[in-house]
């Protein structure tokens, strides 16, 4: 922890290095871009972007889950999804799965959850089991399979909905390779991941 505190005792240091550009940053915020990603600590959406401050508008949750939508009961999750669309009005809506996601991978080999109930009913959430290989340590296939279900998902979003059938918005999705910092694209015309 003290390395973070000690860099967070100097941000404001090199924050007055650049005063422009945070001094911008109290007048709002105008992000193109909502990035789902999952909770994992080793996916920085900042770091594999390069975004500085204000350019990513930001959805963490475990396994890049996202939850299907139920106007009568809200969640976090739609309601980040929505301001992003409806009040920032981001044109761009990328879903990244990463590989090594420990989410994916119990969700292939069907882990017993029951120490942890709550996530085990939040991972109820991810639609059909991912196909892939649960002895593939990356868990590659079955995270792609994943982030599609969950971009799918999305386009269930009423906000989303109209924003697509508009022209306004476009959906991305992204495979974050860990142990290499490669990213694919999906490519919805040949079905199948591209390198960026």
């Amino acid at each position: 922890m003290q390395p973070l505190i000690d860099h967070a005792r100097s941000f404001r240091e090199q924050s007055t290095a650049r005063p422009e550009e945070f001094a911008r940053l109290a007048h709002g915020q105008a992000p193109q871009v909502l990035f789902i990603t999952c909770s994992d600590s080793r996916v920085v959406p900042a770091l594999i972007t390069g975004a500085r401050p204000g350019e990513l508008f930001e959805l963490r949750t475990a396994g890049n889950i996202v939850p299907p939508y139920a106007g009568a009961r809200p969640t976090g999750e739609a309601a980040t999804i929505e301001y992003a669309v409806e009040v920032l009005g981001v044109t761009d809506i990328v879903v990244c799965g990463h590989s090594h996601c420990g989410a994916v991978t119990a969700l292939v080999r069907d882990d017993d959850l029951t120490a942890v109930p709550a996530v085990r009913d939040w991972f109820a959430h991810a639609a059909a089991r991912p196909e892939g290989e649960a002895q593939d340590p990356t868990v590659a296939e079955a995270v792609k399979n994943h982030l599609l279900a969950q971009l799918l998902r999305l386009r269930s979003y009423p906000c989303v909905e109209a924003r697509l059938a508009a022209g306004l918005v476009r959906l991305h999705g992204w495979f974050y390779e860990v142990h290499t910092g490669a990213v694919q694209a999906h490519d919805v015309h040949s079905d199948t991941f591209r390198a960026l």
